[in-house]
Formats: structure tokens, C-alpha cells, sequence
């Protein structure tokens, strides 16, 4: 995709107000497209403004997933407290982690999990670990062991993602079902650590997560679309 933008702490608030109109708004995550972490200051702006009058979402409901900025990490406990802090791991060692993801290659493995240790040790609090699952790549039992391993002395939840294919455009393919149940087997039964499988949504429309950004938009039903309120048009009630 490359780089287009960051994101104002006004711009990611009015996502929030955008959607406090259609629902109750409980939980709120910054992830996907782009690193929040690689946004700090506007990252930080805008969960202070969340966290107080009018929205007061609680700082335990908003979630800060992350591919490791470990110098982000080291001050993001003292800046904003009590979030949840999810890391993108992808691999138990640094070689696979980074043919998976070339950004780790300037954040070490064993770096991360050090920041992740005095993080955890100031917010006593728990740390969602997210490893997507490719297969013959790290779904073996052997990662699983290593990750085990390696997460032992950290209070964490993992959530194994299946891949979501995208054509063409990647190297990757889905690790079966099999894979997945018997590496969350290993991780449950042998390290006792709690593990999750994220349901599949939107593959059978190429709508789910790492897919939509291959499909060009169409430029008709764009051109047709009604215009969206911006928040500046919005009047007080």
C-alpha cells in the first residue's frame, strides 16, 4: 500500500462520534491499516479525549494493537494507563518473524518481550498476543512449543488469526483447521495459557480482514454514493 497518512487526534475522535450515532459504543481498538503506535502523539491525544466527558469510555474498554514499537511501548503505560495492549507476534523467533512481517527486523524479539515484561510489570495487566496462522510456515508444533516457551512468564491471551488469502498477491496460504485446533491444543493443555481462534467473517465476499485493500473501488457506486456528514455539520441536540 505504502505510506499515505497520519491520522489527527480530531480525525480518529470523529470516527467515535460518527459512530456513537448509530450505537452504544463499549469497546473501541486501534488497529489495522497503519501502526497507531507510529502515530503516538495523536494516538495518545485522542484516547485522552475518549476517556473523558462527553464519550468517558472506560481506558480497559480500548485496546492498542502494535507490531512491537518498542519505544512507544517503554512510555505508553505512564502516558495513557490501564489500556489493553495487543502485540502483532506472528512467530516465537525473530528469523520467521521477520520474513512474516520486515518491520520486526528493527525491533528484535528479544527486545519486545523485555519492554513487554516492565509493561506488564507496571500495568499488571493482561496482554493479547495476536499470531496469524501460515501454513508450513508457523503452525507447526514445534512454534507452538517455542511460543509457549516464550510467553511462560507473561500473563497473556493468545488469539490464533487464520490468513485470509488475497489471490495472487501473496506468498501465504491458510493453515488447515487441523493445524490451528492442535496448536491451540499445545499452547492450552501444556503452558496452560488461554487461547482463542478468531471467527472468520466476510472471506466468502473478499471483505475480511487483509482483503479489501487488494480490490480497487469502484468509481460508480463511489460517484453515486450519498455524501457523508462530516462532524464540523453535525448540530448539537
Amino acid at each position: 500500500m505504502g505510506f499515505k497518512n497520519n491520522l489527527s487526534s480530531g480525525e480518529i475522535v470523529e470516527q467515535l462520534v460518527h459512530a456513537s450515532r448509530l450505537s452504544t459504543i463499549r469497546n473501541i481498538v486501534f488497529m489495522g491499516m497503519g501502526e497507531p503506535l507510529n502515530n503516538y502523539s495523536s494516538l495518545v491525544d485522542a484516547i485522552r479525549v475518549m476517556t473523558a466527558s462527553p464519550f468517558q469510555i472506560s481506558p480497559r474498554k480500548i485496546t492498542v494493537s502494535t507490531v512491537g514499537i518498542i519505544h512507544a511501548i517503554n512510555k505508553l503505560h505512564n502516558d495513557v494507563p490501564n489500556l489493553n495492549l495487543a502485540v502483532s507476534l506472528h512467530a516465537p523467533v525473530q528469523d520467521i518473524r521477520c520474513q512474516i512481517m520486515p518491520a520486526a527486523r528493527a525491533f528484535p524479539l528479544e527486545k519486545l518481550m523485555n519492554a513487554l515484561q516492565e509493561y506488564q510489570k507496571k500495568s499488571q495487566q493482561k496482554i493479547f498476543i495476536e499470531y496469524i496462522m501460515l501454513d508450513g510456515v508457523n503452525d507447526e508444533e514445534q512454534h507452538a512449543h517455542q511460543l509457549g516457551k516464550l510467553l511462560e512468564p507473561f500473563q497473556v491471551v493468545v488469539n490464533l488469526i487464520p490468513f485470509n488469502p488475497i489471490g495472487s498477491l501473496s506468498q501465504f496460504i491458510t493453515s488447515t483447521n487441523q493445524k490451528v485446533t492442535r496448536f491451540q491444543k499445545i499452547l492450552r493443555d501444556i503452558y496452560d495459557i488461554r487461547t482463542t481462534v478468531r471467527k472468520e467473517m466476510g472471506q466468502d465476499i473478499s471483505g475480511a480482514c487483509g482483503q479489501l485493500v487488494v480490490n480497487l473501488p469502484d468509481k460508480r457506486s463511489i460517484s453515486n454514493a450519498a455524501p457523508l456528514t462530516d462532524i464540523e455539520d453535525i448540530r448539537r441536540q
